[in-house]
């Protein structure tokens, strides 16, 4: 029987890489996003709010139903925890109804669905890949919540790697500027903008998504078994570069 992986913000750029790799890697791929499949490649799909997830108890029973049903008995070898909320303001201007929105999404919910997961993924000896973002060590103005969500995460990694090894391994992926079409269209008609974004990077270029999706394969891998509460940081060299004049 193929191995089985779970994935969930499945209709972004990194997602949609995300359940392609695995796909082609011959894993059964049952996917999730707030919003349909929209073309996704995977077995099956199923629609998931992450937001109401954590705050509403009986809709929680409801997605884990369907997801075990999209399961079909399998025990699951793999859990991506993809899907993310960036909300970009000014602190001033932060509410904590976007606190809420973003912890719930970014942090609660992979909790979450690594808690009640835990059964099938221990059948497995399986693994989590929590997708953080280098914005939990390198940030810029009005990212206060993203990257505090994402720091979060990848203490939550750490912490779930101790607390559940050797049941299962749990490592966290943290990319920086990745090519998602949500990303090209925030640069629409400024070149030199993205050009000059891709020149921070010592590689003098941005990540492709299936660059990160190569590396959850791997970390859900027999390749990494010794593996666990680890932090990858797939940044094309930016973590190590000063930005100072040159």
């Amino acid at each position: 029987m193929a191995q089985t992986v779970f994935i969930t913000g499945a209709v972004g750029g990194i997602g949609r890489s995300l359940c392609q790799v695995f796909k082609d890697k011959d894993y059964f791929v049952v996917a999730s996003d707030r919003i349909g499949a929209n073309n996704v490649v995977c077995d099956d799909f199923v629609q998931a709010d992450l937001e109401q997830f954590c705050q509403v108890s009986t809709y929680r029973d409801q997605i884990m139903q369907e997801i075990r049903d999209a399961l079909q008995g399998r025990e699951l070898n793999a859990l991506i925890n993809n899907a993310a909320i960036q909300i970009v303001k000014a602190t001033d201007d932060l509410t904590v109804g976007d606190w809420h929105t973003s912890l719930d999404v970014n942090l609660v919910a992979p909790f979450l669905l690594t808690q009640q997961l835990l059964p099938e993924l221990e059948k497995a000896s399986g693994a989590v890949v929590n997708i953080a973002s280098i914005h939990a060590q390198l940030t810029k103005p009005e990212f206060v919540c993203y990257a505090t969500s994402k720091a979060a995460l990848v203490g939550l990694t750490k912490s779930l790697a101790v607390d559940l090894g050797p049941r299962i391994r749990v490592n966290a992926i943290c990319p920086a500027a990745v090519e998602t079409p949500m990303l090209l269209a925030g640069f629409e008609g400024d070149k030199n903008a993205l050009k000059n974004l891709a020149s921070m990077h010592p590689m003098n270029r941005i990540a492709r998504t299936e660059e990160i999706a190569d590396v959850a394969v791997f970390l859900v891998s027999g390749m990494s078994n010794f593996m666990t509460g680890e932090v990858l940081n797939i940044c094309g060299g930016i973590d190590a570069r000063l930005h100072d004049p040159v």
